[in-house]
């Protein structure tokens, strides 16, 4: 059968969509399988957040190693290791028995996953230059389509067979996912070649002499932490804004859906868009947006306003990372981008890392409101400083060095 650029992205949606919806189903009730499972009552929370944390912190430090292998042995490659050591993580959560256990196996699924950004890799890597913009504006619906659907799945199967047994479940959509990646993933653009993998130390310095490449994984950063100090705050918030406490879950529920339904109807237009009018002014256009967006909540205090405005901030931001993706595939030489990929990867989970912390600290010492000013404020920071001409992501992407060895971006 002839590669299909179309069936690859379908099928790749598939197993982004299955992975994603393994996680919305089973990691949001980690404490109650903690509580309940597990036995630990003392300090919930600061065990919940030890654990969240230790996989965001591996994950980061070890994805630059599996990048530069995707890059030598083929990005389907890895995103079959990844897929199958994930399926096993949650069958290993199905098993432990104590929060030491889950520690480790939490520490080994950051350190061999990375399906989704294998998975984005390969839709950068193999689609037509011209469609790589919609293309990556469709695999991020994958994950928000799961954001909504997976919270409500999961606490339909927690109530009926327990938290324990969701892992299992979890486990199962991961192993689909992996086999349809084993039997439905086309890679024609990778070559194997004799050349020897490069360090993850060449390979960073080859990233730090890359302006632009930086200047991208600087904005990730930012614009993941920006994301994450406010969710673990919304739910609080909800009740602030006068939620009854019996109901505000789902009113927190259906505000975190408003985010994920805006994203599925916007991201596909903002990648049209950003392949007609650069993914540069797309980037400004959503950084500006979600930042108005946050600051904007300084005057809304009903749950209505909040939802409402969640949803328009969720409209700009769609545009977010799909350009951020697609500005490190136009500035990075292919045989690199399994690479500069794995770098977003961990310059994500940084952010994903940090974010909480900061915006648990902030709302300590502030109110939620002048949090989201805050952030606001960060995000048209950054859009206006990728304005200035020695900020500019612009440039075209630097020509590769001749030889078999090299390793230009």
């Amino acid at each position: 059968m002839a590669y299909s650029w179309k069936r690859n992205l379908l099928v790749l949606w598939i197993g982004t969509f299955l992975v994603s919806t393994a996680y919305s189903v089973s990691i949001p009730f980690l404490s109650i399988f903690l509580q309940n499972d597990l036995g630990v009552h003392d300090h919930l929370e600061a065990w919940t957040g030890t654990i969240f944390a230790l996989t965001f912190l591996s994950s980061s430090l070890i994805a630059p190693f599996w990048g530069s292998m995707a890059d030598k042995y083929g990005r389907k490659l890895m995103m079959l290791r990844a897929g199958f050591c994930l399926s096993l993580s949650y069958f290993l959560y199905f098993l432990v028995q104590n929060p030491y256990e889950l520690i480790a196996v939490r520490i080994l699924e950051g350190l061999l996953a990375g399906y989704i950004p294998s998975a984005i890799a390969l839709v950068a890597t193999n689609t037509p230059e011209k469609h790589v913009g919609y293309a990556l504006g469709i695999i991020s619906t994958a994950s928000a389509t799961a954001s909504i659907l997976g919270p409500l799945m999961g606490g339909f199967i927690s109530h009926l067979i327990g938290p324990r047994d969701t892992f299992f479940v979890a486990g199962m959509l991961v192993l689909a996912a992996f086999l349809i990646a084993l039997l439905g993933v086309k890679e024609p653009s990778f070559n194997k070649t004799g050349a020897k993998r490069s360090s993850v130390a060449h390979d960073l310095k080859a990233a730090l002499s890359n302006r632009n490449l930086m200047l991208t994984l600087g904005t990730v950063f930012i614009t993941s932490t920006s994301i994450m100090i406010l969710e673990p705050l919304l739910t609080i918030y909800v009740l602030k804004l006068g939620s009854d406490p019996s109901t505000a879950s789902m009113h927190a529920g259906i505000i975190f859906s408003a985010v994920g339904i805006a994203t599925l109807i916007a991201a596909p237009n903002w990648g049209k868009i950003g392949g007609r009018i650069g993914y540069e002014k797309v980037l400004f256009i959503g950084l500006l947006g979600g930042g108005i967006g946050n600051l904007l909540q300084v005057w809304f205090h009903s749950l209505i306003g909040f939802g409402t405005l969640r949803f328009a901030y969720g409209l700009f931001f769609a545009g977010v990372f799909p350009a951020l993706n697609a500005l490190i595939a136009k500035h990075t030489e292919p045989g690199f981008r399994s690479r500069a990929f794995s770098l977003n990867q961990s310059a994500n989970q940084m952010g994903l890392l940090l974010g909480p912390l900061i915006g648990g600290f902030m709302a300590t010492q502030l109110s939620i409101p002048f949090v989201f000013a805050i952030n606001g404020g960060l995000l048209l920071f950054v859009g206006f400083l990728l304005k200035v001409p020695r900020f500019s992501l612009g440039a075209s992407r630097p020509q590769a060095k001749k030889g078999p060895h090299s390793t230009s971006l």
